[in-house]
């Protein structure tokens, strides 16, 4: 009597969604097997494509056959057994053997004779042929996603894949976490995993619901599919996706990535640490707690001081508490900010510079427009004579991703010069926005973040020395805070706006008793020094 062995298999990635689960394919082949009294000697499940040899528990139902344990085998389907021609050929010399006897399976008639044999040879190679056609089908559509500029794979964060239109969409919730995510890394000394942090609690996961690993973290921040491209087998594409990263908050990312120091964990957060030295000898002023008991009153006192380091040798500086320093910081803020009635002077200037930008930047984005087409043109010909043969596929590769780096960079600058127009005018308007702000930011409580932010951003080379905090303001600071003793907001405009020339902005200390400036210098002149 023939005994067979049970075989089950289900690809983990199987297309085919009416292939019965293991489970089903259990249930009707024991229905079968009771049906026409087959003798099952054991019943084998198997989660794994039949596309490629090697399947271990497949392996193991040919070897105990070849041993002689059992001489059948029963399966739903001969294309549960093979989708590739060398478990096939198996299974079809373990016939021409005789040490296989009998196949049955529910939905495919089998006989072993040579018109049987004949037959599930074709079956097995119809099986081979539905996962070659399905492989090249997948390719092909990976192709032409390519050519249309569309990531084939799952969306990156911030993202989602539409699965009514098959693009990739912004996510509008998740893509203003990233956004965030990748403008406090840029501008705060934080730590990839405070950002996986921050993602978690804005409910960006993993699947299993988990915070972000370091490395995800890390390929976010390098993607360069937030600014529009990627790369697919080492090429790379233009993507037809919308972005809401700016490639210059991108460029900084990298370079913030490029210098990043893991920070230590320091126990207290200390705001005004990591850009002050000291006036005497230079070493790094740090921060320190001290608590203090008062027996009288039996209570506890936590005093915090800022004091130099001495790590480049000996220092007669003394410590500052941390309330003295957040005064002169506040009061530093509230001397280099601009009035509200200077904002509006320069958001009218700002305004009329923007209709001349836009008039040349439109011309200038036909000049773009014309050399796009030529390396498109270029692109082209050099697709023809790959096609043709006529250009070896790594020449191709190579010169194809030549020519789209051309493109980029010719892209990036029209996206500079064209629609927005006055986008040049950009790192003006953010300096008088930061200087407007500054006045409400001194006035505010618990906001030393924010205070150590802005002063970095306002000076640099930061001095200690006899309790006193010395600095060198940047171009346009100085001016306002040079300007502090002036009457009123139109004074101080007409001083920033008179030297506001290529030496910077700014007018010398020497010069500021000067009455009646004129506005003779426009913002278009204070960008090459912002």
């Amino acid at each position: 009597m023939t005994k067979y062995i049970c075989y089950c298999r289900k690809s983990t990635d199987e297309k085919d969604r009416q292939v019965l689960s293991i489970d089903g394919q259990m249930a009707e082949l024991k229905e079968f097997a009771q049906r026409e009294k087959l003798q099952v000697i054991d019943f084998i499940t198997e989660s794994k494509t039949a596309k490629e040899p090697g399947r271990e528990k497949f392996a193991e139902v040919l070897k105990r056959i070849e041993k002689g344990e059992a001489n059948g085998i029963l399966s739903w389907h001969p294309d549960r057994l093979a989708r590739n021609s060398i478990d096939g050929g198996q299974v079809i010399y373990l016939l021409d053997t005789g040490k296989l006897s009998d196949l049955k399976f529910p939905t495919f008639w089998f006989d072993n004779t040579p018109q049987g044999k004949f037959m599930l040879n074709i079956a097995f190679g119809q099986s081979k042929y539905y996962v070659d056609s399905l492989s090249e089908n997948v390719k092909r559509g990976i192709r032409e996603k390519l050519r249309r500029g569309i990531w084939p794979k799952e969306a990156p964060l911030g993202y989602f894949n539409d699965l009514k239109t098959k693009l990739i969409e912004v996510d509008s919730k998740k893509s203003k976490v990233v956004k965030k995510a990748f403008e406090k890394f840029c501008n705060s000394n934080i730590s990839f995993s405070e950002i996986a942090r921050f993602m978690y609690v804005n409910d960006i996961k993993t699947k299993k619901g988990d915070c972000l690993k370091v490395d995800q973290v890390k390929h976010m921040l390098r993607n360069p599919f937030y600014i529009g491209t990627f790369l697919y087998s080492g090429e790379l594409y233009k993507g037809s996706h919308k972005t809401f990263i700016s490639k210059a908050l991108f460029n900084k990312v990298q370079k913030q990535m490029e210098n990043f120091a893991r920070p230590r964990n320091k126990g207290h957060n200390f705001r005004f640490t990591g850009f002050i030295k000291c006036a005497e000898c230079g070493s790094a002023i740090t921060a320190e707690t001290h608590p203090r008991f008062y027996k009288r009153t039996n209570r506890k006192v936590v005093f915090n001081y800022y004091r130099c380091t001495k790590s480049l040798g000996s220092c007669g500086q003394k410590y500052i508490t941390d309330v003295e320093l957040e005064k002169q910081i506040r009061n530093l803020v509230r001397k280099t900010s601009l009035p509200e009635e200077g904002y509006r002077i320069w958001q009218k200037l700002l305004e009329e510079d923007k209709k001349s930008e836009e008039l040349s930047a439109s011309q200038r984005s036909i000049e773009l427009e014309s050399k796009i087409s030529n390396l498109e043109d270029q692109e082209n010909t050099l697709l023809d004579g790959y096609l043709q043969h006529i250009v070896e596929p790594e020449i191709y590769k190579k010169k194809k991703n030549e020519i789209f780096d051309r493109k980029l960079k010719l892209n990036d600058e029209k996206s500079k010069n064209g629609e927005s127009g006055g986008g040049r005018l950009e790192p003006f308007a953010n300096f008088i926005k930061t200087a407007k702000d500054g006045e409400e930011l001194a006035r505010a409580k618990n906001n030393l973040s924010e205070l150590a932010v802005w002063t970095k951003n306002a000076g640099s080379n930061f001095f200690l020395g006899d309790k006193l905090l010395k600095l060198t303001l940047k171009k346009g600071f100085d001016t306002l805070f040079s300007t502090r003793h002036l009457p009123n907001s139109a004074a101080r405009v007409a001083h920033l706006s008179f030297w506001a020339g290529l030496e910077g902005i700014g007018p010398p200390l020497e010069d500021l008793e000067s009455p009646g400036l004129p506005l003779t210098y426009s913002p278009k002149q204070l960008l090459i020094i912002l």
